[in-house]
């Protein structure tokens, strides 16, 4: 992987030119010759209790901060909020592409409805994003779901896998959780395969909870392993909200992601946000101290290609611009989160999104509609 410097640099000589998918054109240093690249990016972003203003009966969706203000400010709140995330998915990966991303992982919503609120937004509704949903049996009503540009990305297949779990305390008793979104489909005609995650929390503490997530992990593993029994050469990429750190069970055993590709065996997986993690640099900030819960983990078969005939990990990245971190007080520089103290922030979220840029070369012939 190369530095975000260099990578700003080298794309300095690049001209963007708008197309139905993002394109660049470098010219090399060392002659005249120039070669066209598609690029486009893969994000991932937990959008802090994207809840409605309704109160549905049968959820426990009043757990949601915006159902602790005032029922008159909440539809104001509402549309607020849906506008900075939806600033937030534009601004993703747009510096090099000039677009927002060709697919984008979320968790933290209620619904489809305010997914379709999302994808609406002055800022996103030029890009005709489609949805992929399921509605899982989360405590709180949470789910995670996967966003598209249809000009880009056409989807195959989709299946929610259940996670099953257990209260610690008594074996007999379901914890309902969020479940894991499997998508297959194909970019500008390539297969790829994505997972999204919201893996349980830590709440009763890091210990107490880390079976949860172990299981979860298994859970993501199987789903994975499935993927690679019928195509080991299978591009996949696992991204989401683990609430672990790349140095927790669940993600350096049991997923065994690595933090360098080079000798990663061909079912292995590769955590490209590492390096930042070991720079200090994290998705979540706790007493002073950053963390990476956010993460886009990709199989081999995205990395170690030369020639770029095909889609191939190019740079993975932090989103973290002045304007998603707060501005003042004791959380200076925190990620500035929509709610706090009983009440909205104009904020955005108390995570920073992730993301990709995958690269190849431009085909000579028009790419497949297929």
């Amino acid at each position: 992987m190369i530095s975000n410097q260099k990578f700003r640099g080298l794309f300095l000589g690049f001209i963007v030119l708008l197309s139905s998918c993002s394109s660049v054109q470098k010219t090399t240093p060392t002659s005249q010759e120039s070669e066209e690249f598609l690029i486009n990016t893969i994000g991932f972003y937990n959008l802090e209790n994207l809840f409605d203003t309704e109160d549905d009966p049968t959820k426990f969706d009043e757990s949601s901060p915006l159902m602790e203000i005032a029922e008159g400010e909440r539809e104001t709140i509402y549309r607020a909020k849906v506008a900075n995330m939806a600033k937030v998915i534009a601004d993703l990966g747009s510096e090099v592409t000039g677009k927002p991303p060709a697919v984008i992982g979320v968790c933290e919503v209620e619904n489809f409805n305010v997914l379709q609120d999302l994808v609406n937004d002055h800022s996103l509704s030029g890009y005709d994003y489609g949805i992929i949903h399921y509605n899982s049996p989360d405590a709180r009503s949470i789910d995670v779901a996967l966003l598209y540009r249809k000009s880009i990305f056409r989807p195959i297949h989709s299946k929610a896998h259940e996670l099953v779990l257990y209260s610690d305390i008594d074996r007999t008793k379901r914890k309902y959780t969020r479940d894991q979104l499997y998508v297959k489909g194909k970019l500008d005609g390539e297969e790829m395969h994505f997972i999204v995650n919201h893996w349980p929390s830590r709440r009763g503490g890091e210990k107490r909870s880390r079976p949860n997530r172990v299981n979860a992990a298994k859970l993501t593993k199987k789903i994975k392993d499935s993927i690679q029994t019928q195509d080991p050469y299978a591009k996949i990429l696992i991204m989401g909200d683990f609430n672990d750190g790349p140095y927790n069970e669940s993600i350096k055993e049991v997923l065994e992601a690595q933090e360098f590709s080079e000798n990663l065996g061909i079912r292995g997986l590769y955590n490209p946000l590492e390096k930042l993690f070991k720079k200090g640099i994290g998705t979540i900030a706790w007493r002073d101290t950053w963390d990476l819960f956010d993460m886009i983990l990709v199989s081999r078969p995205l990395i170690h290609t030369t020639d770029y005939s095909s889609y191939t990990l190019y740079q993975a990245n932090i989103f973290n611009p002045y304007y998603l971190q707060n501005p003042k007080g004791r959380f200076k520089g925190y990620p500035f989160r929509s709610f706090a103290d009983g009440g909205f922030t104009n904020g955005y979220s108390d995570h920073f999104p992730v993301y990709l840029y995958l690269i190849k070369k431009k085909p000579t012939e028009p790419l497949p509609s297929d």
